[in-house]
């Protein structure tokens, strides 16, 4: 196996993610993803993909990510790890595609209109 390549997008976090065999090293933005993510849940969700698999500690894997927030990357991240995992084994899908971590979620922020202060936020009605 050599490297595989995929990406991961949510919200406005882009994730591009290289995989090769290792020792279980992920490194984010050249930064440990301990120091990159620093809350337990956060942690989690980077790890979700592999727990489920069971293939945690076999891979290193390389992230660049960039745009929207920490929560976003993490997930944009996630994504990117399942599609990676589901290209070196497809039997992984299933188990990947019953959590919901083969699926990009499409939700993004709603533009703000113009005459309006934000998105749905109008000015006050005066009927008088």
């Amino acid at each position: 196996m050599d490297v595989i390549n995929t990406s991961g997008r949510r919200k406005n976090a882009v994730a591009r993610l290289y995989m090769s065999k290792g020792k279980g090293e992920i490194t984010i933005n050249k930064r440990d993803y301990k120091d990159y993510f620093p809350t337990g849940t956060l942690q989690y969700t980077i790890n979700q993909a592999f727990n489920l698999t069971e293939t945690a500690g076999k891979f290193n894997i390389k992230v660049n990510v960039s745009g929207g927030g920490i929560t976003g990357q993490a997930e944009a991240v996630r994504l990117a790890i399942s599609k990676a995992l589901v290209e070196l084994d497809p039997e992984f899908k299933p188990a990947l595609k019953a959590e919901g971590l083969t699926t990009r979620d499409p939700r993004m922020v709603e533009r703000k209109k113009f005459g309006q202060k934000k998105a749905r936020k109008k000015e006050q009605f005066s009927k008088r």
